[in-house]
């Protein structure tokens, strides 16, 4: 007999069997009768509702040996035991030394017994234990448990599987396995179950988003590598996109002021002169021609070759707009612009002084009568794009413009307090004395300083008199060396006179250039008070009445070679 029922085999011993519990007189678990060496087999219990068990009322003492009552209608069960005196008993070891046999009681059957076949089919103990179960769970249902598989304890142990990372799980897993459980499982364990596979679930999807993040990421990763990697290659080793011959068509443009190459490049692309910028840039620095490109407006080409383009370009014949050269005075750029509009002349001319107050002018512009042209030295030298429809009125809003660009970039106001002027227009009007009694521009800073000198009042070369007849031509609106005697001069009443009257002019003579400007801001250190320009490699400065006769000359016989 073995720990796990009443018989050799494996079967469980089940709980309704009637000697289950049976110590046995020797602690152990109660042994099954034998017949002759032969173990019985048992036959399916028959179990009736109005039969109850009778309740076990034995003990270890010598009247009841530890036996189950008897019952007498179990057709299976044992006799009762002999009395010890001398009564019938049955013999529970069944072996040949054991005391005899005794004859069965007959008992008078069951009603339910006589209904039934006189034989009943006999089972194996295994179908035996299933038929039992069956008819136990009938009778005494018992809650459903989890049939979870490797659970058996006859069946191998399973090997355990790898566990699987959620990042690669199936998420068909938790499906499947919710399919596989039983229908009846308890409202708890499914619960939970569910809310983990909603949360594995969960996670599975952010796994999954997490994925296409980064998948989308290395890819944009990847695509600007590639973009930027293209464009270092083709801008650095291949050539820029261009067009081929002269080009076609016409097309102006305009080259707004102070443009690099670069930026002419992309106003022409832009126009559908030249097909790159950089191919323009490129042909410019090769030519050598680019700092000969100006701004202004251009009459050029549709789909030009960038070197047709910056060949053009540098052709001032192809520039569509208005030069103005330094120290030119404002009545000469009137008559200009007259003639590029096509203007009757003096248009200009009229429209600037009814229109002075409403063109730009810094608020330091001197405004008083005895400025004989307020927009003088307001008018800046450089290029201007002029179309055939521009006004009068804008080409002169643009000359101004650029002037205060430049004079706010050397803060005019500043540097005339420096230099101990009473405004900004008398150091105006010192760049544009400079400007016009300078030949060369090596010479404007000594120029310069001749100017301030003259107006010292510690002056005892010329008393504060300047004697420039740039400023005698202006007043006269000419422009000659035969200005007339001294004496002459003396009695021309004019205040722009610097023969007649002291210090500066009411105003500038004319527009200066970026040179003279900054030549007038920081002039050269010296006691000059005379030059003479003797070549455009030879200007002599003196100090002294004396020095500067002999300077003069010697100005006279070189003019005579030259007449030779």
């Amino acid at each position: 007999m073995t720990e796990y029922g009443r018989g050799y085999g494996s079967e469980p011993w089940h709980p309704e069997d009637p000697l289950y519990g049976d110590q046995g007189p020797y602690g152990g678990q109660a042994q099954q009768p034998q017949w002759d060496g032969q173990q019985s087999v048992p036959y399916p219990q028959q179990h009736h509702p109005q039969q109850h068990q009778q309740p076990y009322q034995g003990g270890w003492d010598d009247t009841q040996g530890g036996q189950l009552p008897y019952d007498p209608y179990d057709p299976y069960a044992q006799q009762p035991p002999a009395d010890p005196y001398g009564g019938a008993g049955q013999d529970y070891y069944g072996h040949q030394d054991a005391y005899g046999q005794q004859p069965q009681q007959q008992m008078p059957p069951h009603p339910q017994y006589q209904q039934a076949p006189p034989q009943q089919q006999q089972y194996p103990p295994q179908e035996y234990e299933q038929y039992e179960r069956h008819e136990q769970y009938e009778q005494h249902p018992e809650p459903a448990y989890e049939d979870i598989p490797g659970d058996d304890w006859r069946a191998d142990p399973e090997r355990p599987r790898e566990p699987e990372h959620s990042f690669f799980a199936d998420d068909d897993a938790d499906d499947r396995r919710d399919d596989d459980r039983p229908d009846d499982e308890p409202r708890e364990r499914r619960g939970g179950r569910e809310r983990r596979g909603k949360k594995n679930k969960k996670n599975k999807r952010r796994s999954g988003r997490a994925c296409l993040v980064v998948t989308l990421v290395f890819a944009g990763a990847v695509g600007t590598v590639g973009y930027f990697g293209y464009d270092f290659i083709m801008s650095h080793f291949a050539s820029a996109p261009d067009y081929e011959g002269e080009g076609t068509g016409a097309v102006q443009v305009e080259i707004p002021p102070g443009s690099t190459p670069g930026e002419m490049g992309l106003v022409l692309k832009k126009a559908g002169v030249v097909k790159s910028a950089d191919a323009f840039t490129e042909a410019a620095v090769d030519s050598k021609k680019d700092r000969v490109l100006q701004p202004g407006a251009y009459s050029l080409r549709k789909h030009m070759s960038a070197v047709a383009a910056v060949r053009l370009m540098a052709d001032p014949k192809s520039r569509n707009g208005l030069t103005i050269r330094e120290g030119l005075r404002s009545a000469d750029v009137y008559k200009l612009i007259d003639t590029k509009l096509k203007l009757k002349k003096g248009t200009t001319h009229d429209i600037a002084e009814a229109q002075a107050k409403s063109l730009g002018l810094p608020s330091w512009a001197d405004d008083s009568t005895k400025v004989k042209d307020p927009l003088e030295g307001f008018l800046y030298p450089s290029t201007y794009s002029v179309g055939e429809k521009a006004k009068p009125a804008d080409v002169l809003k643009q000359m101004v413009a650029r002037a205060n660009q430049v004079y706010e970039k050397y803060d005019l106001e500043a540097n005339a307090q420096k230099l101990h002027l009473d405004s900004p227009m008398q150091l105006l009007t010192v760049a544009s004395l400079t400007q016009a009694e300078g030949k060369y521009k090596h010479d404007f800073v000594k120029v310069a300083r001749v100017v301030y000198n003259r107006l010292k009042p510690s002056n005892t070369e010329t008393y504060g008199l300047l004697d420039f007849d740039s400023t005698v031509n202006y007043a006269r609106s000419k422009s000659t060396l035969d200005t007339g005697s001294v004496d002459d001069l003396r009695h021309f009443n004019d205040p722009y006179n610097t023969y007649k009257f002291k210090g500066l002019p009411p105003g500038p003579i004319g527009n200066p250039g970026e040179e003279a400007l900054k030549s007038a801001i920081d002039p050269a250190k010296g006691n000059w008070y005379y030059f003479v320009s003797i070549s455009p490699e030879k200007t002599l400065f003196a100090e002294t009445n004396e020095e500067h006769e002999r300077n003069r000359r010697i100005y006279l016989k070189e003019q005579e070679k030259a007449k030779q």
